[in-house]
């Protein structure tokens, strides 16, 4: 049936067209945008994934600055740290030299304290944009990545970066804190003088025909016995000083042989047997073995105490206190080796110290020596204490006190600057290792960032290839479409054939 009120053909034909249309626009949309899908519109679901990540890739951006600002505060804080590490040893070479008793002390004196401050003047401007990681305790934090779980949450994340301070500070030590003192054990409530040396007694008892031996420090003298037991004494104690141990001698006290360990720092081993069976004896029996202690007295600290930071230690000499507050991270060896060299600085004296640790307990001990040349008499007092709750002292504490003008500042200053530079070297290390990760996660954030990108662009991008082959196609649809429809709106003309 034909009809001039409804042209089916050409409605049909103009829904076609304007599909076409719509289509075709939509291409040349997607060509001239370079998108496919633009807003919501096109594509809710792609939209507002790619949305998403577009702000993940704006966040990590952020993050690269971030790391980038961290690297470049770390990097100094390394250099920093390096230099020092080199005036230290610098500082250690000027020590040595002042081990020589003939050279002039003073002027190496002053050599060490033109580099000391140029230490001071390193650690103060090792600073970049106002943050510098070589002074103070507190760590830095370094925004690294945002972490996205699974139900759409976002987290930061940072690197931790723990300042190494390479201040001479001395710490504050606490007051009303936790109470340490079960920590740290001194070994006698007094130092004793050189007037008061360790000794081994050895009664002879002499029989014809026997042989005496006996071993000092892997040294060893022998007498054949002569039945009277001052005389063998005699010839044992004879042998025994000819030796010439450093800090070893001798005496015979009536028949009893007196062996002396006057080595601050170094026991002394003794051995001694009687062979030959007639009866002869050394301290009640033919054979034996002792050890002569050292003179210094022992400050040991607990094996099994986990050291915090600000806990602080201190040992009493003389009725004067030296001080050492635990940093983070730090050990009972770092404890023993700060009091130490708090004492050395102290100026006390004819006392020297030496930290050591247990070969078989593995406690970590602060010796202290006196001389009795001091104004406090022929002993001392030794006491000792700790608390919680202090601020640490400097990784480079003691450094202000180092005086080679003197033997025993020389001596002293050459144990405390290996625990300086070894300090100083940790530093560099820790400074180094975290640089080194920064950069692998600013590698891997940029990596991350560029993933995103390229992810985003097969959601939302246009494919060229298919939209120009589209467009073609789409053109000549267009085409066909107004054809179609212009044949479609000549039916009506037909009809008039019929009236002719």
């Amino acid at each position: 049936m034909s009809s001039i009120l409804t042209n089916t053909s050409a409605m049909v034909a103009l829904q076609t067209l304007n599909t076409i249309n719509r289509d075709l626009a939509s291409t040349q949309s997607m060509i001239s945008t370079g998108k496919k899908v633009e807003s919501a519109k096109d594509n809710a679901a792609i939209w507002a994934i790619s949305k998403v990540m577009e702000s993940d890739v704006k966040g990590f951006k952020a993050i690269s600055e971030s790391l980038g600002l961290g690297e470049s505060t770390v990097a100094v804080a390394r250099q920093a740290t390096e230099t020092v590490t080199d005036l230290l040893t610098d500082i250690k070479g000027k020590i040595i030299a002042a081990q020589e008793e003939n050279v002039d002390r003073t002027k190496i004196q002053t050599d060490i304290d033109t580099l000391r401050d140029q230490i001071s003047t390193v650690v103060n401007s090792a600073q970049f944009n106002g943050l510098n990681a070589v002074l103070g305790t507190d760590d830095i934090n370094v925004l690294s990545s945002l972490d996205r779980s699974a139900d759409g949450s976002v987290t930061a994340s940072n690197i931790t970066i723990a300042r190494q301070d390479l201040s001479t500070s001395a710490g504050v030590y606490g007051t009303g804190g936790t109470d340490l003192s079960a920590n740290i054990t001194a070994s006698a409530g007094t130092v004793e003088s050189d007037a008061d040396t360790k000794k081994l007694d050895l009664a002879v008892a002499s029989t014809a025909g026997d042989t005496f031996e006996i071993t000092i420090g892997g040294s060893t003298v022998s007498a054949a016995s002569t039945g009277t037991a001052a005389t063998d004494a005699d010839t044992l104690v004879g042998a025994i000083n000819a030796l010439g141990l450093t800090g070893v001698s001798a005496n015979n006290n009536s028949g009893t042989i007196e062996i002396f360990n006057t080595n601050s720092f170094d026991d002394v081993a003794v051995t001694y047997a009687v062979t030959g069976g007639n009866g002869s004896t050394l301290a009640t029996a033919t054979t034996g073995s002792a050890t002569i202690e050292q003179r210094a007295e022992e400050v040991e600290l607990s094996t099994s105490a986990q050291v915090n930071e600000g806990d602080g230690y201190q040992i009493t000499v003389g009725g004067n206190n030296y001080r050492y507050i635990a940093g983070k991270g730090e050990t009972m060896e770092d404890v023993a080796k700060g009091l130490k060299t708090a004492i050395d600085g102290g100026g006390e004296t004819g006392v020297t110290t030496k930290a050591v640790q247990d070969s078989g307990t593995g406690a970590w001990q602060v010796l202290v020596d006196y001389d009795g040349t001091g104004s406090s008499g022929t002993d001392i007092t030794l006491t000792d204490a700790g608390v919680a709750g202090g601020t640490a002292s400097g990784g480079l504490f003691g450094l202000d006190n180092v005086d080679v003008t003197s033997n025993a500042g020389a001596n002293s200053a050459l144990d405390n600057i290996e625990t300086l530079i070894n300090n100083s070297i940790d530093a560099a290390a820790e400074f180094g290792s975290a640089q080194g990760r920064i950069q692998i996660q600013n590698d891997f954030v940029s990596k991350l960032a560029d993933a995103f990108t390229a992810g985003i662009g097969t959601l939302v991008d246009t494919n060229m290839e298919e939209a120009s082959a589209k467009l073609q196609a789409l053109q000549v649809q267009q085409q066909l479409g107004i054809q179609s429809l212009s044949i479609a709106n000549q039916q009506p003309q037909n009809i008039l054939s019929l009236f002719r």
